[in-house]
């Protein structure tokens, strides 16, 4: 009749069980096809089986409304105010004559620096000051001295810490000067990345080579893995050996402003967008209306293994998809960034061969990835596959159950508890540089990826949500259905569309599986 009504979906409709409890294959879908939203309860289906979801999901869920987001990263430039000396002037004349000086040597022997001498010393960086980006361990990719890394921080009256030794050779810096800027300017004849500056030494010293040489007239560089290591270990074995450190400032009693001010720019952007996963299941009405042996409603049966299907989609997309909008048939098929990939090509790489790797090694690693002036970030969470969840419990456990011999005895690295994330089971591991949040994740089995740290901070969820329409995971049901399409049968859609947002690929690592 004209005059009736139509009824959504409600809790009046629905099949109850006299405990109050809602049976969901009993859904009446009425004339508007009401959708359900699942998104809070989504992520607690199989928890085992997908672990990555689950915890992203629940720690750092980020709505938002645009299908390709923008997201800004921040890293503070305090404890970044260093540079490598490259060049040097010792004879120099007239400070404004500098720009057509070319008198600038190029090599480690800068000779022992008295007290007070005046001093004229180029220097570069090997990070970009905009945005503060760094190389990464496996992923090298600023050179010293490339463009956008000139050390243009450096004013007037801060002091410079110049490590020397007293042979190139050396392996070690013996001692190092101390310089006060008189004046600096930007670029030289020689290298427009560099940042010149005119100096007084107010701390001498007799060793006569520039810490910042691996070896004649060569400049240190990194090694092609390891952005903080010697790519020739001649020399000094560490980057960090070779660096000039700002180490404060100094002024004259009663001074006024100096008139030099250097604003940083910690800020960088990067974007991420969407995809789109949908699952559709259908069934005739005759076979809704059968009843089977063992679970007799198959259409429930069905409705229950779709959605952990659809879970396990998402998360074996979040761990292996690629950023890309792909192009086919004249359409486009968005997909959203993966863990493996944003790792491999932007954050840390390590390598972990189960039969070799001991406990020394892997806390090199770890020592080398929490360096605070690198990666100050602690909320990581480790996924292994089930070989390495299994090597590490019997790392951690065999100080415990074959070497402790008092109370008082600790190892370096040892299982001190399990505990539940949102469901997640998590094994805390201890170490000298922190506990090890530990998870196993079945998806990494046979991918030769042993480890995948995720600092949790630096990765979200992004479901779309915009203008009163929600696109996180919901159940359509009955979008085909006898009233809609005249075919006597149900199809239901399960659709997410959102993406993941990866930051600061410093903070993430991988361990691989290694031959070595």
């Amino acid at each position: 009749m004209a005059t009736d009504p139509l009824y959504l979906s409600s809790s009046s409709s629905l099949t109850e069980s006299g405990t109050g409890i809602i049976d969901g294959s009993g859904l009446a879908t009425g004339d508007l096809r009401r959708k359900y939203d699942f998104s809070e309860q989504f992520s607690e289906l199989s928890i085992d089986q997908t672990p990555f979801f689950r915890l992203v999901s629940k720690i750092n869920s980020k709505p938002t409304d645009d299908p390709e987001f923008k997201y800004t990263e921040k890293r503070g430039s305090w404890h970044k105010r260093y540079a490598y000396v490259n060049g040097y002037d010792v004879g120099v004349g007239a400070w404004a004559a500098y720009a057509s000086d070319a008198t600038m040597t190029f090599d480690e022997n800068i000779g022992a620096l008295a007290l007070d001498a005046e001093l004229l010393v180029t220097v570069v960086g090997d990070y970009t000051t905009a945005g503060n980006l760094q190389s990464v361990y496996g992923n090298t990719a600023i050179a010293i001295g490339a463009a956008g890394t000139e050390p243009n921080w450096i004013l007037k009256n801060q002091i410079i810490k110049i490590p020397m030794k007293n042979a190139v050779a050396d392996t070690y810096p013996g001692t190092y000067a101390l310089a006060m800027v008189i004046d600096h300017t930007s670029g030289t004849v020689a290298n427009a990345n560099m940042h010149v500056l005119k100096c007084q030494i107010i701390k001498a010293s007799t060793d006569t080579d520039l810490g910042s040489y691996a070896a004649a007239s060569t400049l240190v560089a990194p090694s092609t893995t390891d952005p903080e290591q010697l790519a020739s270990s001649t020399s000094v074995t560490t980057l960090e050996q070779a660096r000039s450190y700002i180490v404060g400032n100094t002024y004259e009693e009663g001074s006024g402003l100096s008139g030099e001010t250097w604003k940083d720019n910690p800020y960088s952007t990067s974007y991420g967008q969407t995809q789109i996963w949908r699952l559709e299941f259908g069934m005739t009405n005759t076979s809704r209306a059968t009843v089977l042996k063992y679970e007799g409603n198959e259409w429930a049966r069905i409705w229950r293994e779709k959605l952990i299907e659809h879970k396990w989609d998402i998360e074996t997309a979040a761990l292996f998809g690629t950023q890309r909008a792909s192009v086919s048939g004249g359409k486009t098929y968005p997909t959203t960034q993966g863990a493996l990939d944003f790792v491999q090509s932007a954050g840390n790489i390590f390598q972990l061969n189960l039969a070799s790797k001991t406990a020394d090694d892997f806390l090199e690693d770890l020592g080398r990835w929490s360096d605070p002036r690198y990666n100050n970030s602690k909320n990581t969470v480790f996924f292994c596959d089930t070989a390495t969840y299994n090597w590490l419990h019997k790392l951690g456990g065999f100080f415990k159950n074959n070497v402790e011999m008092s109370t008082n005895f600790n190892a370096d690295i040892a299982v001190t508890g399990k505990k539940k994330m949102f469901g997640v089971d998590l094994t805390t591991i201890s170490t000298v540089y922190g506990d090890m949040n530990v998870a196993r994740n079945i998806h990494l089995d046979g991918t030769g990826v042993r480890i995948l740290a995720c600092n949790m901070a630096n990765v979200a969820w992004r479901p779309l949500k915009g203008n009163g329409v929600n696109r996180d995971t919901s159940i359509y049901v009955g979008v085909q259905s006898l009233e809609n399409t005249g075919v006597d049968k149900r199809v239901d859609m399960i659709l997410t569309e959102g993406g993941f947002e990866w930051k600061m690929p410093e903070s993430h690592a991988m361990w691989q599986a290694s031959t070595s």
